[in-house]
């Protein structure tokens, strides 16, 4: 896998104010933002809703079971439906896309962490592949991205393999960046002793 990043260079709105509920616990700092950065949108909301899909912005109803299928679908692996539902509780940003006329659960899905303030991560992009080459994935990427800059938050990443990195460098996202170099911490290749 190779580390993408991408850095949003936009003013920040006057608007945006941080606000301290503690002093003790710099952990719950806030960031208001009464006018949204834009980022643009190539499929709108109503388009997506006339071609018969709905956007969902939260878990509530996702299918864990049938989502697993899509990221099976896609060649991740299957994942335990109670530690996805744990990664749910702790994803700051969660775009996905039901087709309304087959009540088809999570054709499209990408969800985003971070801190909240500087970084960002988006993970588990995934389109079911009856379903790509119709704009769905870019119309999840591009609606976490949107969330996340206007919130203020100017530096995302995120993993891909190398066959769709094509996908996302018209999205605005480039490998390496000034000779940055990721690096991954895992337990898969570790042999036991």
């Amino acid at each position: 896998m190779l580390l993408l990043r991408g850095n949003i260079y936009a003013p920040l709105p006057s608007s945006l104010r941080l606000n301290y509920k503690s002093q003790t616990h710099p952990r719950n700092l806030t960031i208001s933002c009464q006018a949204s950065l834009d980022y643009p949108l190539s499929i709108s909301d109503e388009t997506l809703e006339k071609r018969g899909f709905i956007l969902r912005r939260t878990p509530e109803g996702l299918n864990l079971e049938a989502l697993n299928k899509v990221f099976v679908a896609v060649g991740f692996p299957r994942r335990d439906p109670e530690k996805i539902r744990v990664a749910l509780e702790h994803t700051d940003s969660l775009v996905w896309i039901q087709e309304r006329k087959s009540q088809n659960n999570a054709v499209a899905f990408a969800r985003a962490t971070g801190d909240g303030v500087f970084n960002a991560i988006i993970w588990d992009v995934v389109v079911d592949p009856s379903f790509q080459g119709l704009g769905l994935g870019k119309a999840v990427v591009e609606r976490l991205m949107r969330d996340l800059v206007g919130r203020g938050i100017t530096n995302i990443a995120l993993y891909s393999e190398p066959r769709v990195l094509g996908f996302y460098r018209p999205l605005g996202f480039v490998a390496d960046p000034d000779g940055i170099r990721g690096m991954v911490y895992s337990t898969k290749n570790k042999r036991k002793k």
